[in-house]
Formats: C-alpha cells, sequence, structure tokens
C-alpha cells in the first residue's frame, strides 16, 4: 500500500546522509526503505496510542539494527550524525500522524547503534 500522507511523500528522508559521501546512497536507499515501511505499517494498522505507534517503531529500529552490518560491510557506520539523521526522521513520522507527544529516545529505543 502506498503511503497516502502528503507530508510523508513529500518529505527527504535521511537528506542529510545522502549529501555526506562517507554513508554510501545503497545502503541509505535501504534504510530510507525502513522508514517508508514504517509510514505504511502506521497507515494501515492506524495505532490507536503512543504504546502501539512505539511497537511499530521499535520493529523498524530493529531492521535499523540490522542495517549496521550493511554499512560496516561499505566502510560507513551509524555513528553520531546517522543517528541523529534517522532518530530526528522518526520523530518526523510520529508527528506527521498526529503524535505530538511521542518520546524520539521511546521511539527508538531498541536501538543498538
Amino acid at each position: 500500500m502506498p503511503v497516502s500522507n502528503q507530508q510523508v511523500t513529500e518529505h527527504p528522508f535521511l537528506k542529510g546522509l545522502y549529501r555526506d559521501d562517507y554513508y554510501p546512497d545503497h545502503v541509505v536507499d535501504r534504510g530510507r526503505d525502513i522508514l517508508l515501511r514504517l509510514c505504511e505499517r502506521v497507515e494501515a494498522d492506524r495505532p490507536a496510542d503512543l504504546a502501539a505507534l512505539y511497537a511499530l517503531t521499535h520493529a523498524a529500529t530493529e531492521e535499523f539494527n540490522d542495517l549496521q552490518a550493511a554499512f560496516e560491510e561499505a566502510d560507513s557506520d551509524i555513528e553520531t550524525v546517522a543517528r541523529e539523521e534517522i532518530a530526528e526522521d522518526f520523530w518526523f513520522v510520529a508527528q506527521a500522524y498526529g503524535f505530538a507527544d511521542a518520546d524520539v529516545e521511546e521511539l527508538i529505543a531498541t536501538r543498538d547503534w
């Protein structure tokens, strides 16, 4: 199911990572896809509260955990700049779907990066 939220469709996910040659585009593309799948899940599942949203974001965070190996294979890493960029986009997703009270640290609580 394609994303229908106009804020999301116009948002340049992981923009800062695409601008930096340290992060290979083909790996950043996979990260962008994780975030877009998260948006699809939010639209399909319509979480009723923060707990339900966090369950979805934690699953997407686990996908980023798995993506860490691809960054390393490409001589890159999910380090401070990438962590901040990824966290900001998780927060953006929460805001775009009406979860103004979402805590950014809780959105990505299952991270290991």
